[in-house]
């Protein structure tokens, strides 16, 4: 039992037409690519933190039983001196890829800047 109109494929016999123009994909919005790029990457771990940035942020990360033993780390592992160190480490507290490398690191940095630039202004 039939109901088909003559002359129209039967179901699952659609057209080739039909078929070719599922096949291919629509061509998307330049944002929308841009933003799914910048969302893998974040899926993807550190999203582009440079290797030094993220040895910079862990060696922050760690307590210390002194300044001098934070400082020489800086020197030996990192080879910057402590002065670029802090500097580099500013930088970074406004760099999204740091907070999504250490959230709670950077959020705790944030505000004892925001403490300190409060006390001096």
């Amino acid at each position: 039992m039939d109901n088909a109109e003559p002359g129209t494929p039967p179901p699952g016999d659609e057209p080739e037409a039909a078929e070719a123009e599922a096949a291919e994909p629509e061509a998307a919005e330049p944002e929308a690519v841009a933003a799914a790029a910048e969302e893998a990457a974040a899926v993807a771990g550190d999203a582009g933190l440079p290797p030094q940035d993220a040895a910079l942020l862990d060696l922050e990360g760690r307590q210390w039983r002194s300044q001098g033993a934070k400082e020489r780390a800086i020197r030996e592992r990192l080879e910057i001196s402590p002065t670029r160190y802090y500097q580099r480490l500013n930088a970074l507290l406004d760099d999204p890829r740091a907070q999504r490398h250490a959230p709670a690191l950077v959020n705790r940095l944030l505000r004892i800047r925001r403490a300190r630039r409060a006390q001096q202004g």
